[in-house]
């Protein structure tokens, strides 16, 4: 039986070998809490052990964030140094890869002004654009993962102590990581082809809408002629492959931007700078959100949705079966990273071009463009997707929320 040592040591090689898949003499660029220090230099060691020419980390410490949003005047909450832009751009151009580190910190923001957290996000998003559209495009290899912190733990699993939490925390992590496995990375080969071939089977369909149904959601969804189903697994300007969540469990597209109408509700929260956001129905016309409410985190939902004009459209939707790995844990993880891979999802904002074909990534103006990507859930054991064609022909994707083939 392994132990914890050998997992969380094995966790680190698969980020750098199937995740990121660092590339000889590439520089990595890792964004990372300071809960994760010790992951973080076993991550660090194997980049270079598997070729890395420099490895970069911008450390984020929590805490810290809580007294600069409390403390920190408007002014400087809203500054973003142009040094520090520039310095992510030109990494970005030379082919850096880029992989974010997450230890969530659900009760972190409790009490602070929303208003400062807003206008300090909206100003980070804009400084970063153009780096952030790189991402987007799939340009360059990128991958965001989480790591456990008892306070995430505590939050997953509240009759527990904290100890103990964070310890049945790890196992499920592990279990849904593949890191029970014996070899775990043949396991997340063997797992990313699967889901090569339900892609394959899904764009052989050629499908023009996706009729979601269940008790609560009616809604029509027309895809582009030209979109394609994907995978987490990506391919970068250079043609090297990355995976850009772990873990991922989906399968997704990219709908038209005025081409959704109808009404959903959430199946899961939605966990968004800190709120929580649950209980809530959208109505769509024409791609355009033109009603909404939440029974819980209602001012936060709209302060999503007045982002910007694109943050009442959906830029993908992502179908991921009721029996997936984190599914059948039947937890509830307060972060969409994982909440997100349990279940049927539409994302809020920024479509992602990877959703088109490679020919056709040069005209945009049917998709949704936003300085935000959030996803939501609305997949249940309830949920049943049908796929229409062009002559109107209907075909059953998903009942009872797995694949009906």
């Amino acid at each position: 039986m392994k132990t914890f040592e050998t997992k969380i040591e094995q966790y680190a090689e698969l980020v750098i070998k199937v995740g990121i898949n660092i590339q000889q003499g590439q520089t990595l660029v890792i964004s990372a809490s300071i809960a994760a220090a010790d992951f973080v230099r076993r991550v660090c060691r194997h980049a270079y052990l598997n070729g890395a020419h420099y490895v970069y980390i911008r450390w984020i410490d929590e805490e810290l964030a809580r007294i600069e949003y409390e403390y920190m005047t408007e002014q400087g909450l809203a500054y973003t140094p142009d040094w520090l832009v520039k310095g992510y751009e030109e990494m970005a151009s030379s082919g850096a890869a880029f992989l974010y580190i997450i230890s969530p910190h659900l009760q972190n923001m409790e009490g602070v002004d929303p208003v400062k957290v807003e206008k300090a996000e909206y100003a980070s998003a804009l400084a970063f654009r153009s780096f952030t559209e790189k991402l987007i495009r799939m340009q360059v290899s990128w991958t965001v993962i989480v790591y456990p912190t008892e306070q995430w733990a505590g939050s997953i699993f509240p009759d527990l102590e904290p100890k103990n939490a964070l310890e049945k925390l790890w196992e499920k992590f592990f279990e849904i990581l593949r890191l029970e496995e014996e070899n775990p990375l043949k396991a997340w080969r063997q797992h990313i082809q699967t889901l090569n071939k339900r892609a394959a089977l899904l764009n052989d369909k050629y499908f023009r809408y996706l009729h979601f149904i269940s008790e609560d959601t009616n809604l029509k969804i027309e895809l582009p002629q030209n979109h394609r189903w994907v995978n987490g697994l990506e391919t970068n300007d250079k043609g090297s492959s990355f995976i850009c969540n772990m873990p991922t469990e989906e399968i997704y597209t990219t709908p038209l931007k005025k081409g959704v109408n109808g009404i959903v509700k959430n199946t899961k929260p939605l966990v968004y700078e800190g709120q929580i956001i649950d209980q809530f129905t959208l109505t769509f016309k024409d791609g355009e959100i033109i009603d909404f409410f939440a029974e819980k985190g209602m001012d936060a939902l709209q302060n999503i949705l007045q982002k910007d004009e694109g943050a009442r459209y959906i830029g993908e939707v992502a179908l991921v079966p009721h029996d997936s790995a984190i599914s059948r844990s039947n937890l509830l993880f307060y972060h969409n990273l994982f909440d997100e891979n349990a279940s049927c999802h539409l994302a809020i904002g920024q479509a992602y071009t990877s959703g088109l074909k490679e020919e056709d990534r040069v005209n945009l103006e049917n998709i949704n463009n936003s300085m935000i990507h959030i996803d939501f859930m609305l997949g249940s054991q309830k949920l049943q997707v049908n796929g229409i064609r062009e002559d109107g022909t209907v075909e059953a994707i998903l009942v009872n929320g797995k694949w009906a083939h």
